[in-house]
């Protein structure tokens, strides 16, 4: 540690990198009962502390390693931080990208100067790739993680932590890719401070690290899942599992979903938006508060990058209120009769319904497909489905079921064989709570209803789209009654994208 403690003090980090700010998490804090920081990573020049990392490695540079160019592997946030260093420095750098990288990364890298080169699906073909490259063409290689240089550059976020906060620290959370980010915080503060517990973060479909601790040594993943592409490493490094291993006092490892609620959280205090590694570490704290495993006193998470794609943010929404545990989907069976729907919907009470989907199937019984917006947790899910089922209503919880939460929702429907005279509309009305069960209470019984499609999107006003079986004699009816309901609507059953996928076989 003291040949680390002395890198990490001389190091030439802040040429390029800036010290960022610790940032209380006041609304997370309150909500949880503890008194939590952010390490604000995601505001160094390339959105990520990389550039720490990589610049201090490019310090040490000879001249003639200079004259020869610099190269590297990386998912985008080292590639950044060594094209930038580059670039300051006047020197050539070819980067190896994997073609998996989200186009935000690689735009960014090509526009601070780096050559990209993309190859391979994940980190570990590209670093290969990037390894021949610099043989045959005499390349330095930076290492994005496993290099003493990186990992002490990497550590300066530990200097500034314990300087920025004095006081009593129960544990700094880390997220862990490789490793060289969490070896150079722990060897820095485990030198100084050696009571503040660190702990590395890892999501659990890239848990690399926790599996070389376990094996006592680093091996290679069988698959590692993307999500959180910023620490997407199928093994970690010699050096920085020896760091990690000797050093860190727990591995825990989260869940994509409680990764996209530590997301909002991020969003909800500070208005920012990290990346799904960037929010890694303050997932893990969570988890740990959660469960009461989380000492005391102060908890600091870092956040490592906010380089995210615009259009991942559409999944993010979609599982965030699962990760902390604020939706509950339930599949539930009803009888297939007039005003089931509103005696289902009477029972839910004041609780907001964020999803209702529905298509008929020829039977005696429906079943449903429905999003509730949670206040209490878990517990108050389980009280939901104890009143549902008392009433006589057969509930399964889809709530952590990955085929139900990526597909099956999207695909509640279906064509239908020998359905009879049935319209489709469109409704919007005012989302509050309430508004769902008053849409339903105006609608009248006479008309049977084969399909209901309700999302809630966070938006001004619901939308609604259903299949009302309407005989033909008594369509006019049914246009007046609709009209004195008093929402918009719009007729969709000319619209070929159900003519397609909805109309009857």
């Amino acid at each position: 540690m003291h040949d680390y403690v002395r890198k990490i003090l001389t190091s030439s980090v802040y040429e390029v990198a800036e010290q960022t700010p610790l940032e209380p998490m006041e609304l997370l804090s309150k909500r949880l009962g503890a008194d939590i920081l952010l390490k604000r990573e995601d505001l160094q020049p390339v959105f990520s502390f990389k550039i720490r990392g990589a610049h201090n490695r490019m310090a040490h540079l000879s001249a003639g390693e200079r004259s020869r160019g610099v190269i590297c592997a990386s998912a985008g946030n080292h590639a950044q931080g060594v094209a930038l260093s580059a670039t300051r420095m006047g020197i050539r750098a070819v980067i190896v990208m994997p073609t998996t990288t989200p186009a935000i990364k690689v735009d960014a890298v090509r526009r601070l100067g780096g050559e990209v080169v993309l190859f391979g699906d994940g980190f570990d073909a590209a670093r290969a790739h990037a390894a021949g490259l610099a043989e045959r063409h005499g390349h330095v290689f930076v290492h994005p993680f496993d290099d003493p240089d990186v990992i002490a550059g990497q550590g300066t976020v530990g200097l500034e932590l314990l300087r920025q906060h004095p006081g009593p620290i129960g544990a700094i959370y880390v997220p862990v890719g490789g490793g060289g980010l969490a070896g150079g915080i722990a060897a820095f503060v485990k030198f100084l401070r050696p009571d503040i517990r660190v702990i590395g973060v890892e999501p659990e479909e890239a848990a690399s690290m926790k599996a070389a601790i376990a094996a006592g040594r680093p091996v290679p993943l069988d698959q590692v899942g993307l999500f959180a592409d910023g620490v997407a490493v199928r093994q970690v490094g010699e050096e920085t599992f020896r760091l990690c291993s000797t050093l860190l006092d727990d591995i825990v490892t989260v869940t994509a979903d409680e990764i996209c609620a530590a997301i909002k959280d991020i969003f909800d205090d500070h208005r920012a938006i990290a990346e799904p590694a960037g929010a890694l570490a303050l997932a893990g704290l969570r988890r740990e508060v959660e469960t009461g495993a989380a000492p005391k006193g102060a908890l600091i998470a870092i956040n490592s990058g906010a380089n995210v794609n615009f259009d991942r943010l559409r999944y993010v929404a979609e599982r965030a209120e699962i990760g902390e545990r604020a939706e509950a989907l339930l599949a539930v069976t009803i009888p297939e009769r007039p005003g089931s729907y509103r005696a289902f919907i009477r029972l839910i009470g004041r609780r907001s319904i964020t999803e209702f989907n529905y298509r008929y199937a020829h039977s005696s019984s429906a079943r449903i497909f429905v999003g509730i917006k949670l206040s209490g947790g878990d517990a108050e899910k389980q009280e939901i489905i104890a009143l549902l089922e008392a009433n006589g209503l057969a509930v399964t919880d889809m709530t952590d079921n990955e085929v139900a939460k990526l597909h099956v929702r999207h695909m509640v429907g279906g064509r239908v064989a020998g359905l009879a005279d049935e319209l489709v509309y469109r409704f919007q009305f005012p989302e509050r709570p309430g508004a769902l069960l008053k849409f339903l209470e105006g609608l009248n019984d006479a008309w049977n209803i084969s399909l209901f499609h309700y999302r809630n999107h966070g938006a001004d006003y619901g939308r609604v789209l259903v299949g009302i079986q309407v005989p033909e004699a008594t369509r006019a009816d049914f246009i007046a009654h609709i009209d004195a309901i008093g929402f918009p609507y719009w007729d969709e059953t000319d619209n070929p994208a159900y003519r397609q996928f909805l109309d009857i076989g």
